[in-house]
């Protein structure tokens, strides 16, 4: 399963569901949702979560490329 990052715009994978019970692939999910005191949400890449500040806001989500 994968979904796209709403940062960059990749697909990116994400771990658990029905799919991985019968497998036994190590890798894991290569993102997460961060949610932001505006009740805003966005699923990143671990590189856009990394290319963020220290103490991001969703206007720094949007200024990612």
């Amino acid at each position: 399963m994968s979904e796209r990052c709403e940062g960059c715009g990749d697909g990116v994978r994400v771990a658990g569901g029905i799919g991985d019970i019968w497998t036994m692939d190590p890798t894991g999910t290569g993102g997460m949702t961060l949610e932001f005191t505006d009740d805003s949400e966005f699923f990143l890449c671990f590189d856009c979560i990394d290319a963020l500040p220290d103490e991001p806001t969703a206007g720094d989500v949007a200024a990612l490329d």
